[in-house]
């Protein structure tokens, strides 16, 4: 089977640094630092999927060919020379790129007849691709699409849970063994973002190998208006925490749901950053560093941790606490709260149906710690809590 690859190596980038995305800021965050992201993760589904395909897994021999640009838009992320993948490059990644050169690899790919395009970036990057399959016809439209996640945003139903889910998926399709399914195309929306309104836009459909387990599914538009009362409950519960503990130092994630808590304490938290809460001191839309260092002041005397709690809340309709839109998170800053000090915040809409929570931190070591634990405390309600399992993948 031929496979197309995409990678879009300037998704993900501003995630540590507080970016809401990469969008045209590309060259500012590496400046200021950032490491490549989309990339990385893409090189570690490609080592998952050779090492499948080398495996009694395979159990009907398939041949997976790689077919794509080299350098930083694909090969470069493939190991090996010989790969243990075999290779087919259709041309050379330019030195600068942009989301034309996106359009441009998806039509050299529907014309070289790949049967999947297995893609590597985050929301953004999904809607060039379907964008362009759109306007090549009603049998590009169809073209299979396998997300390796890897941007800041991923909404979006085509991504995989985790790079090498994404690598199950695609020899699973190989195979034979996965149908085709109908999925949405989500992405914030700009427009209304710039009022201060948080808000998913549906912008197409895509079709996508379909696997409730390695697939995460897309993001839910609309939070329920009448669960109100609710927000108010959990925000009066995390008052308590600080009347009990006036040290208590909260790291508040992102998200709806949050800010919707803040109001009722009076706060005005930012709808896709992170904030941390510490007295009447609140530090806004802190990036890795910042967080970093905000944390690491919070000791006593014998450089012992202080009280401290992260607030996080899933995502509807896809369970992800960690690894979705709040990559300041990255493995160091986890670390330095620890997993006892993590709290799940979750309103009843976003409980419906939602047996496990995903963890994605960018580090295979720290989600493994993550999945030991098995649970992870989620509020519900004033002074009501429930245990929620960690999925496993």
């Amino acid at each position: 089977m031929r496979i197309g690859l995409l990678v879009n190596p300037d998704a993900g980038l501003g995630g540590k640094l507080g970016f809401k995305g990469s969008d045209g800021r590309a060259a500012e965050a590496r400046a200021a630092g950032a490491e490549d992201r989309a990339g990385p993760r893409m090189n570690r589904c490609l080592q998952h999927l050779a090492s499948l395909t080398a495996s009694s897994l395979n159990r009907s021999n398939v041949a997976l060919t790689l077919v794509g640009w080299s350098g930083r838009m694909g090969g470069a992320w493939v190991d090996g020379d010989p790969s243990p993948l075999a290779t087919h490059w259709l041309g050379t990644t330019p030195d600068e790129t942009h989301p034309e050169d996106t359009a441009q690899l998806v039509r050299d790919l529907v014309e070289a007849n790949v049967e999947a395009i297995l893609y590597a970036g985050g929301d953004g990057t999904t809607r060039d691709i379907v964008n362009t399959l759109n306007a090549l016809g009603p049998d590009a439209r169809n073209m299979a699409l396998i997300g390796v996640p890897g941007g800041v945003k991923m909404h979006s139903g085509c991504f995989a849970t985790t790079p090498k889910a994404a690598a199950e998926v695609a020899l699973s399709f190989a195979l034979g063994d996965l149908r085709t399914a109908i999925t949405e195309v989500m992405d914030l929306d700009e427009d209304v973002y710039q009022e201060g309104v948080w808000k998913v836009r549906m912008y197409g459909e895509a079709w996508t190998p379909s696997s409730p387990r390695f697939m995460q599914g897309a993001k839910e538009q609309v939070e329920r208006v009448s669960e109100e009362d609710t927000i108010e409950a959990l925000a009066h519960h995390v008052s308590t925490l600080l009347e009990d503990e006036p040290d208590l130092m909260v790291v508040w994630g992102s998200g709806g749901t949050l800010r919707r808590m803040g109001e009722h304490l009076g706060l005005e938290l930012t709808l896709l950053g992170i904030d941390v809460q510490h007295g009447s001191m609140v530090h806004s839309d802190l990036n890795e560093a910042g967080l970093l260092d905000i944390i690491a002041g919070h000791v006593d005397g014998n450089g012992e941790q202080r009280p401290l709690v992260l607030l996080l809340s899933p995502m509807g309709g896809q369970g992800f606490l960690i690894g979705r839109g709040n990559l300041q998170l990255s493995p160091s800053v986890l670390r330095s709260i620890g997993h006892s000090n993590i709290l799940g915040v979750a309103t009843p809409s976003k409980l419906i149906g939602l047996d496990a929570v995903r963890i994605d931190t960018g580090e295979e070591a720290l989600d493994a710690e993550f999945q030991a634990k098995r649970f992870i405390k989620i509020l519900q309600g004033f002074r009501t809590t429930r245990l929620l399992r960690v999925a496993d993948v």
